[in-house]
């Protein structure tokens, strides 16, 4: 995980952790970034998600701003709000934990 996904792989990442069904997978992601199951293919209204929630942007159709959470941070991001374990950023915040 790249830590830059679309809702796609967030739901993917549902199914394959929670071993949720498509549906079911949908609607817990999309009920976590406040938005209908419906805009979870909507481009415009997930890049808005995505900056909000600091989850990071894609690249080819977002513009980056320095302010934009990029790679690690994106994934500590994604972790916390899908309530889900991300090994990277679990092992992140051990080794930078005081």
């Amino acid at each position: 995980m790249g830590g830059l996904r679309t809702a796609g792989d967030l739901v993917a990442r549902m199914q394959m952790t929670r071993r949720m069904r498509l549906p079911e997978a949908k609607g817990y992601v999309a009920a976590k970034l406040g938005v209908s199951a419906a805009d979870l293919s909507d481009p415009t209204v997930m890049a808005d998600v995505r900056r909000d929630l600091g989850l990071g942007t894609i690249p080819t159709e977002d513009t980056a701003t320095p302010d934009d959470p990029l790679a690690i941070e994106a994934k500590v991001n994604i972790a916390r709000v899908l309530d889900v374990p991300v090994r990277s950023a679990e092992r992140l915040l051990s080794l930078t934990s005081v």
